[in-house]
């Protein structure tokens, strides 16, 4: 792998992680065209830490505020004596003490059934026996339920900020499960599930991102042990240019999107992605 193949990876990687297309299905089809036919796994998720590091830092101050919740549940340190409702990125996760607490909970519990199906979703990744066929097949699936959940939506007259409750958190770490597949937009299928389930559209998106987290880090941490094969092919400039690229690439795109979602324009990336699938799975 060139240095320039790493930049290209990278870049579609940050868009891709963000914007409801699939960064798996589109790098797996990047790698296809360069005629990377030997990229580790591992390589893939050093992308995803790098553009999990664009999440970090966007909600920095929700995070921030989640741990000193926390700390506090923990330790039983008494909360604050006025307690915000403050608006901005902490309004939907954390506006006070309680709501903090919750969410919370809920990504744990989504968090844990994320990782059971991805278990099971990690051997057909690892392998390589994803067909592209497959994979375009799956933008056409993502599409579907980009506009489903838009419908869904709109449908609501109540739009305001909700509580998570622990059936839709389940249901959330089921999708985001099932968006480890390659051509199932992470993003994208875990913010519809939530808006399936009667989230409203600024929540389901600050969780959706917020639960990517510990599920990203805890995928790393699990392939760390095969570092040792992404250095015998691949050397390290392509490496960090690429995860520099993923970084700076999903910090704007997550920005855009953000915006996106609370105006309800989710359905417009199926635009997109119903052309895309139907020509992968003519032409591959």
């Amino acid at each position: 792998m060139t240095t320039f193949q790493g930049i290209v990876l990278g870049v579609l990687q940050g868009i891709a992680e963000f914007l409801p297309i699939s960064s798996s299905g589109h790098l797996k089809i990047a790698q296809h065209l360069f005629g990377l036919s030997e990229v580790p796994l591992l390589f893939d998720i050093f992308l995803h830490m790098a553009t999990l590091a664009a999440v970090v830092l966007y909600y920095r101050r929700t995070i921030l505020k989640l741990l000193c919740i926390l700390f506090r549940w923990i330790f039983r340190r008494p909360a604050p004596q006025t307690e915000e409702n403050p608006s901005g990125k902490t309004a939907t996760l954390a506006p006070n003490e309680s709501i903090g607490r919750n969410t919370i909970i809920m990504i744990i519990l989504s968090t844990i059934v994320t990782g059971a199906i991805g278990i099971f979703t990690s051997k057909l990744i690892d392998d390589g026996s994803v067909p592209l066929k497959m994979i375009c097949s799956g933008f056409l699936v993502t599409s579907i339920l980009l506009i489903l959940s838009e419908v869904i939506a709109r449908k609501r007259t109540n739009d305001e900020i909700t509580k998570i409750s622990w059936i839709q958190a389940l249901l959330i770490g089921l999708a985001q499960g099932i968006g480890t597949l390659p051509g199932i937009s992470r993003s994208g299928i875990t913010i519809a599930g939530a808006q399936f389930t009667g989230v409203d559209r600024a929540t389901a998106g600050d969780y959706s991102f917020i639960v990517s987290i510990p599920a990203i880090a805890g995928a790393f941490i699990l392939e760390l042990r095969k570092i040792g094969e992404v250095t015998a092919i691949i050397s390290p400039a392509p490496i960090i240019a690429g995860c520099a690229a993923a970084f700076a690439a999903g910090f704007l795109s997550l920005t855009w999107l953000i915006k996106l979602i609370r105006k309800g324009k989710l359905e417009y990336f199926a635009a997109y992605l119903v052309p895309a699938g139907i020509l992968g799975i003519i032409f591959f």
